[in-house]
Order: C-alpha cells, then structure tokens, then sequence
C-alpha cells in the first residue's frame, strides 16, 4: 500500500502535515511530529510584527456546545507567532533541517514589502524546503482590519516570487468570498500548492463579565465542524487548478482523511487534533486512512483522489420522489417522545404507550432517526417503492 505523495517539489512517505502553531515552534517539537509519522511540518509563523511575537495567558480555550465529545467542540486560541525575530527564527530553522529527518517549511506573515522579501530571503538561506505565505492569518493585521484577503495574497506572492526560488505556498482563507477563483489566482501568480483553509477569525463572550473572552479581542477558531467547510470548497476547487490542494481544517481521524483526498486533497495539514490529543494522534489518523484503503482495495492514493468530486449531484438532478418513511421498532423504543416532539409533520403518533409513524404524514425527513437515543427510529422504504 502506497500512500506516498508529491507536494511542491517534495517527495513525501504520506500525506500528513503539521500544520503551522505552537506544536512546531521548536527544533525539539518538529521532532516529536517526525517521530509521530508525519510527513512534513510547517514551522510555526514568523510575523514581523514583534508584539505579536509572544501569547497572552492563557490563550487557549475549549468552548463547548452540547454535552458530548471534544470532537464537537470549538477549539479558540490566541496562541500567537513564533516568539523568535528573523535572526532567531533562521536559526532554529537551520538547527532543524539538520536534525529533523522531514522537510521543514516556513511560515511568514509580514506588513511591509520590504520584510515580505526580507524574511523570504532569509529562510530560503536558511534551508527552508518550502515557505508558506501566511497573509490569511485569523488574528495577523490583514484578517483583522478587514482586507479583501484574496487580493492581498496575490500581491503578496507577486511581490515575493521573483526574490526566491524556493517554492510558495500559498494559504487561502476560508473567509474569502469565493475560494476557487482566489486559487485560480494564486495559481496564475506563481504559487506551487495552495492550503485550504487557516483558522476562521471568531469571537466569543462571557455572559458574566458582558466582555470578550481570552484576551478581549479577536481569536482563530477552528476544530471537527470546519471539516464540510473544507470538503464543500476543496470540490468546487479540484480540476480547476493544476497545484496541488493542501486540506486544513476539521481533521479528528484517519476516515476525515480520507474524505478529504476523495474530495481532492493532495496533502491533509492537521493541528487541533494534535493541540487537543497530542502528537500521537498523527500514527492514528496515518492508520486510519490504512483501514480505509485496505477495506476498499485502494493501493495508492492516485486511485481515489478527487474521486468524490465527479459524484456530486447538481440541484436540479437532486432525485426528490418520497421514497422513504419512518418506522418505529418497538422492541428498542425507550419511549423518551423525542420524536414525537421533533416531529413537525405530526407523523409520529403514541397510543396505549406505543409509538407509531402515520406513512400517509411521515415524509422521510430522517430527522427522528438521526435523533433517536434508543436507535430504534429507521427509514424504510415506502410500500409503493418495494
């Protein structure tokens, strides 16, 4: 089984990228992603601005929504850019392309030309296998005054391309108004991959203190509900660039790796589910993506890539015949009158204690399955359709 890719130039053994944060600061935490099974790091954002160089405390918090799992929950963070100046930064990166044994690529994020071309200089000197423009950055002073994000990129790669010859990476926001165009551009500017999507620009508020949380300001979100975000726009993006197409965003197992490439991902970049589990969850989502491709006799990831886009149904072609109703199996009824309560066709019905679906009302909706603790809501066929 071959899950081996190549991404701007770089032969990779998988498709796993950690993606820019804290977890890549250092020499000793790109290590550690190596040692997990990643395939390649991008070392965390040097931003010229210096007081974005060191994270207020704390910075990070878990906003909950529900009582379930972390997987349903809002990772918010104002971690912000490497603590190291340029000098600094150069050197911890050259100190890992010596010891790290997988590519290492930079990450900038600047307000004036002159240190967009400066920095870009500087981590080329210094080894860097790839550099990612990091303009889209949820909490960087594009994002938060309000720029139009898109053409701020392309300036940028237009500014930078023809001082380097390493390759550019260029890193959309999911905020722009029309991500595919903004890849075509970015294409056609001279970028060599394109990332989708840095962390959304977010605010969330204390009802006690009637003030925002953290900080008081701004912060990146991001976490398990932006993976259809991703897939939705990686599909509308695929075969309308010839780079290829780096997934960030809503990453928790091997199987949200696999949809990604089936939505035409080259490369899966993955942070808050390293941030939230530790750098062991790379083997498992490496793992993950094995178990997919054994079940499906898949021995490359050429074989499914994009594979999803050509399936899309188009809304007019959307097959609408009520095919489906509700049955209720009695024997796993915990007779909670959930569905009952939900139902907004006034199809489900109790008698003596039991429950019922009216077919003649029920118009297979599915919400009740969906929502039934007990499982014993299903969708079957209607008897016309058998």
């Amino acid at each position: 089984m071959k899950l081996d890719v190549e991404y701007c130039g770089l032969k990779l053994p998988n498709p796993l990228i950690v993606a820019p944060a804290g977890i890549t600061g250092t020499t000793q935490r790109l290590e550690r992603c190596a040692e997990a099974g990643a395939a390649a790091a991008v070392m965390k954002s040097l931003f010229e601005l210096e007081y974005s160089r060191r994270s207020p405390t704390p910075h990070f918090q878990l906003i909950h929504r529900g009582k379930s799992s972390w997987q349903a929950d809002i990772l918010y963070s104002f971690e912000q850019a490497s603590e190291f100046g340029p000098q600094e930064y150069c050197a911890e990166l050259q100190r890992a392309r010596e010891r790290v044994g997988i590519p290492v690529i930079a990450s900038i994020n600047c307000v004036s030309d002159e240190a967009w071309v400066e920095y870009a200089r500087m981590v080329e000197q210094a080894g860097a296998s790839a550099l990612e423009l990091n303009v889209s950055c949820p909490h960087g002073a594009f994002a938060t005054a309000g720029a139009v994000l898109g053409d701020e990129i392309v300036r940028v790669l237009e500014l930078v391309k023809p001082h380097v010859k390493l390759p550019l990476i260029a890193k959309l926001s999911g905020q722009d108004a029309y991500p595919p165009l903004t890849a075509r551009r970015v294409e056609e500017a001279g970028t060599q991959a394109v990332v989708m999507f840095n962390r959304f620009t977010g605010l969330d508020l204390d009802l006690e203190t009637e003030r925002p949380i953290l900080h008081g300001g701004y912060a990146g979100h991001g976490g398990p509900w932006a993976l259809l975000f991703v897939l939705r726009w990686l599909t509308e993006t695929w075969g309308k660039v010839g780079v290829p197409l780096s997934a960030s965003g809503g990453v928790t197992c091997g199987e949200d790796v696999a949809k990604l490439i089936l939505a035409g991902a080259t490369t899966v970049q993955v942070c808050s589910a390293i941030v939230l589990q530790g750098y062991e969850v790379i083997g498992r989502l490496k793992q993950g993506l094995e178990q997919f491709m054994e079940q499906k006799g898949y021995s490359s990831l050429d074989e499914f890539r994009g594979k999803a886009v050509e399936r899309l149904v188009p809304p007019a072609e959307v097959d609408r015949q009520p095919r489906l109703v509700a049955q209720v199996d009695l024997h796993k009824c915990i007779k909670c009158d959930l569905c009952r309560k939900v139902c907004i066709y006034d199809a489900v019905r109790q008698e003596h204690g039991a429950y019922s679906v009216s077919a003649n009302r029920c118009v297979g909706c599915g919400l009740c399955a969906t929502l039934c603790p007990a499982g014993a809501m299903e969708l079957v066929l209607r008897r016309h359709h058998t």
